[in-house]
């Protein structure tokens, strides 16, 4: 069975009487092109030990297997994880696991060794888990998803810019963010009503905030950004921080700069210097 030709996709499911959730985000990736950037954009090797979420009836688990060492795929659906259970009995390299991303315990699931993350998300889970796995303790080296194209936009939005925003700044001072191929929804079955990308992240060799100065970043990112046409130095008083204006100038901030008009590097610093 080839898992990128829709007439054998539709009839599978169709065998399996199962129809794809919308609100779960179950569209299937069946473009062999599209699927095919996406595993090379992984730069998987032998030693590499992979997560991937929503793996449906498993199209990207198959690549994946034949060029990384292990891959763990996470399953929501209990009727799917029953069949990739049944088809990759066998498969003593692939780990599966029933269950949802956000409720199974990322931690321990990195912990297996797994240094590399890719998946074709599903919609409903992709902001949320993306922001749990870049503040994970073992954050993979390399991201690499299918996401709606919104949300790409958005994590890999430069500053000053509309999509700019929290999301932005938390991945980009863990990760290099780039929008790596947009797809049609003629790409996927049941098509999505919305445009998709390949979101590609590459960790930072050292990250410009350190994982214990990443809570006080998101605590005033949460603030700065809640306000967001609000200027910066008004917040940041208004929230009784000391030497506000000091602070700011030391760092050459402007305070009548708004949120999205601090890159990242400047969030960070800004961060150190308050706490």
């Amino acid at each position: 069975m080839k898992l990128t030709r829709p007439s054998e996709v539709r009839a599978l499911l169709a065998a399996m009487d199962f129809h794809p959730s919308r609100v779960l985000g179950q569209n299937f990736l069946i473009d062999a092109n599209i699927l095919n950037i996406l595993l090379d954009a992984a730069e998987l090797t032998p030693g590499d030990g992979v997560l991937e979420v929503g793996p449906g009836l498993g199209v990207l688990t198959e690549g994946l297997l034949a060029r990384a060492g292990r891959v763990v795929a996470v399953e929501k659906d209990s009727r799917l994880f029953q069949w990739l259970e049944n088809n990759y009995a066998a498969t003593h390299t692939l780990g599966l696991v029933h269950g949802d991303i956000l409720e199974v315990g990322l931690e321990a699931l990195l912990a297996q060794g797994l240094n590399k993350c890719v998946a074709n998300l599903p919609y409903a889970v992709a902001s949320r888990f993306l922001v749990e796995l870049m503040g994970a303790a073992r954050a993979p080296e390399r991201i690499v998803v299918t996401v709606q194209l919104e949300v790409a936009e958005r994590l890999a939005a430069a500053p000053s810019t509309h999509d700019y925003g929290l999301i932005s700044v938390l991945a980009q001072l863990a990760y290099q963010v780039s929008i790596h191929k947009r797809i049609s929804p003629t790409c996927f079955w049941p098509p999505p009503e919305v445009t998709s990308a390949i979101l590609l992240m590459v960790r930072r060799e050292t990250p410009l905030v350190a994982a214990g100065d990443r809570a006080a970043l998101l605590r005033l990112l949460k603030l700065c950004f809640s306000k967001r046409r609000k200027q910066i130095g008004a917040t940041l008083r208004g929230a009784l921080f000391a030497d506000v204006d000091r602070v700011l100038a030391e760092l050459q901030i402007p305070p009548a700069a708004r949120p999205e008009n601090l890159a990242p590097a400047d969030w960070a610093r800004l961060s150190s210097r308050l706490a």
